[in-house]
């Protein structure tokens, strides 16, 4: 999702023999699908993953909008399905509801390109479902955290949250990117993840959107809670983290601390900012600092207009 058409073309290009100069989309994925559809239609084994499996019938759902999950299922004679136990469900009737909740929720589509059902191997060929714990178990003696397991990878609280948006990805670290990996990375590891829960503005919009009603906000909350407790933050971190809470808890001392912050960063050389150091500086540019805050812009265009105070709430 974070690789443009030039990044694509340059890859094919190196890796497949393409031309660099074309960024055509459709050269591109039919150069894709030349190189890799001899690989597939030639191998003896093919891999999915699972999105719901059905108990009532022994059905696996895979959802995609792409084709090559159908492809790795039937055309090599075993079929190996790796399927996370939260991936569980009881009854055609719960399916139904997950599989438009996804789609919608994803995609804004009813339903996704492929929704496809299997209920056992090709003809003449075998079919083998591993179910994988990874912590599953333990995590859901988690009071605070089991509800996690719910989720579905749709995939809504990253469109939504401005952290995500802004910073992409590969920032996280981890497999799980997002809001919802603020919650579920640390339950595999705490010690390695400790400052993930910290990467969100707790805004409540991820759950908001959340189609099975995780309440993620109030998890991350939790997680800082817990990473306190346990003393998983750095010391650093735990300085910034405290000084961070005495600024935002007084309204008057921030107002008064933008002014020159925004200053600072204007004229601050740029070997600060961009270096091995921070970690976050790697690929990608921060915004110019505004030349203004926007209480500022509020008393000069809007306080005392339209029947607004000068505090910017309607005049009694």
């Amino acid at each position: 999702m974070h690789k443009l058409r030039a990044d694509v073309a340059r890859v094919f290009a190196d890796k497949l023999g393409s031309d660099p100069d074309s960024r055509d989309v459709h050269y591109l994925a039919e150069t894709q699908r030349d190189a890799t559809r001899p690989l597939i239609l030639s191998a003896d084994t093919g891999m999915t993953g699972c999105n719901f499996a059905v108990t009532e019938t022994g059905t696996v759902v895979v959802c995609t909008n792409e084709g090559n999950a159908d492809l790795c299922a039937n055309t090599p004679n075993l079929h190996v399905v790796s399927a996370g136990i939260e991936k569980v469900i009881p009854r055609l009737d719960h399916l139904a509801v997950l599989v438009r909740l996804l789609s919608r929720s994803a995609l804004g589509s009813p339903i996704t390109q492929d929704t496809s059902h299997f209920r056992g191997p090709r003809r003449g060929g075998e079919m083998h479902v591993v179910l994988v714990d990874n912590g599953c178990s333990e995590w859901l003696g988690m009071e605070k955290f089991w509800t996690s397991l719910k989720c579905i990878r749709c995939g809504a609280c990253m469109n939504t949250c401005p952290v995500f948006r802004r910073s992409g990805g590969l920032s996280y670290g981890a497999t799980y990117a997002g809001p919802i990996g603020l919650i579920l990375d640390p339950t595999f590891n705490a010690r390695k993840y400790s400052k993930l829960p910290f990467s969100s503005t707790l805004n409540g919009s991820c759950t908001n959107v959340c189609p099975v009603k995780i309440s993620i906000h109030q998890q991350i909350a939790d997680w800082r809670r817990v990473m306190a407790e346990t003393h998983e933050l750095p010391v650093l971190k735990n300085v910034m983290m405290k000084a961070a809470g005495m600024l935002l808890s007084s309204p008057r001392l921030y107002r008064a601390a933008l002014p020159p912050a925004d200053s600072t960063l204007r004229h601050l050389p740029r070997f600060v900012v961009y270096n091995r150091l921070n970690t976050w500086g790697r690929g990608r540019e921060m915004p110019p600092a505004p030349k203004q805050t926007f209480h500022q812009w509020w008393h000069e265009n809007r306080a005392g207009k339209n029947g607004a105070g000068k505090n910017g709430m309607p005049k009694p």
